[in-house]
């Protein structure tokens, strides 16, 4: 079984989003950061 990013998405989206509720500071991060990982997925720089 092979995982891509579609895979990885809906994890990462439930970390982040508990996260944010323990730690509301970090929302700027965790947005600022997932945005930059999508990008560069998008433009297939990481693959």
């Amino acid at each position: 079984m092979t995982f891509g990013i579609a895979h990885l998405q809906p994890v990462v989206a439930l970390i982040a989003g508990i996260l944010i509720l323990i730690v509301p500071r970090l929302l700027n991060y965790i947005v600022a950061a997932y945005l930059i990982l999508v990008g560069l997925f998008g433009l297939n720089i990481l693959r």
